[in-house]
């Protein structure tokens, strides 16, 4: 009976850690909104570097790790936003230009 009261309790303290998280995420990602590919990439490798030398305590190497891979996310987001920007210049029978058309995945632009 002890045991199942310590399970149960262990499983309401996890779902309650899990939902008192999802105000912080919806607040990272209000904040990676604006932040440029350039700038997340920077602070993304500055965590993996930190990761790496092994020299975070374990608690502050879990919070960094979310927030990396937060900051991956909307890394691969920006990447796929500007992928569907890039068009393919096309060339009529010509020689002569005659429009743009999507890059298909496996067209490579050189």
């Amino acid at each position: 009976m002890a045991k199942a009261l310590t399970d149960k309790t262990a499983a309401e303290k996890a779902g309650a850690e899990k939902s008192g998280s999802e105000p912080k995420q919806a607040a990272a990602n209000e904040e990676l909104s604006g932040m440029a590919f350039e700038q997340a990439m920077a602070e993304l490798e500055t965590i993996v570097d930190r990761l790496e030398k092994g020299s975070v305590p374990l608690e502050e190497s879990i919070g960094i790790y979310e927030r990396g891979e937060t900051l991956k996310k909307h890394c691969d987001g920006l990447l796929k936003a500007a992928e569907q920007r890039i068009e393919k210049i096309t060339l009529g029978s010509n020689g002569f230009l005659s429009g743009t058309k999507p890059l298909d995945a496996d067209d490579t632009p050189f």
